[in-house]
């Protein structure tokens, strides 16, 4: 098993470390606080994981996983990351991020953006159309007939099939959206975004429980994509 690094491991780095040490992978968490404060998601974790600083997850990532506010995407490591497959779970919002003139102009994407901060990089877009509480809810074993699809998007073939491998693992299947320029397509406000929830949130119901999502699904979604200049 390879070791899974997380640059941010907040609510979403923190459920896809729960299933990578499930699955048998050591993971190497950091965030800006520093390492200390990640002492009780390492105890919880187990011996498989450990803290470290952003540079040195990078580092001892064999797979990346960034999971930090847009805002602050230029402060992950480059140098460390060459030559590596970077998982992005980013999603904009201007009311956290402020506003992003290429991205309002839908001159590019979200993961566009990471992969010119890191250009000797290969990214791979995945984990931000989904919930954080439903990433291990619905993760199933490989065959099940449960078992929902995660969108990747990315450019290089060979850090897709990392990245499909490791879905693969903590229970996913990978659904191939095209390259990275497509991950438009199931970004925040889109009709393949959040896609998980049985029933759609309310005062009433609160964020309620996943449901499964399939291939056809997904698709289905993805096909009635529009930009937000066409909202």
């Amino acid at each position: 098993m390879s070791t899974i690094g997380l640059i941010g491991s907040g609510k979403i780095g923190g459920a896809v470390a729960r299933l990578a040490v499930a699955a048998g992978y050591d993971v190497v968490l950091s965030n800006r606080r520093g390492p200390d404060s990640l002492a009780d998601l390492v105890a919880e974790l187990g011996p498989k994981a450990r803290a470290a600083t952003p540079a040195e997850a990078a580092a001892a990532g064999d797979l990346v996983v960034v999971t930090v506010p847009l805002h602050a995407y230029k402060s992950v490591p480059v140098e460390e990351l060459r030559g590596k497959t970077v998982i992005d779970t980013n999603n904009y919002y201007p009311e956290r991020d402020g506003r992003i003139p290429e991205l309002d102009a839908e001159t590019t994407t979200v993961s566009e953006l990471l992969q010119a901060h890191l250009p000797e990089s290969h990214v791979v877009k995945a984990f931000n159309n989904i919930y954080f509480d439903h990433i291990g809810e619905l993760a199933r074993p490989t065959g099940s007939a449960e078992r929902s699809v995660l969108a990747i998007a990315g450019d290089d073939a060979a850090a897709k099939r990392a990245v499909s491998d490791f879905l693969d693992a903590v229970g996913y299947d990978a659904y191939d959206v095209g390259p990275l320029s497509e991950g438009w397509r199931y970004q925040r406000d889109t009709a393949a975004y959040v896609l998980y929830f049985a029933t759609p949130p309310s005062k009433e119901n609160g964020l309620g429980h996943g449901r499964q999502v399939t291939a056809s699904f997904l698709q289905e979604r993805l096909d009635a994509a529009k930009r937000y200049s066409e909202m």
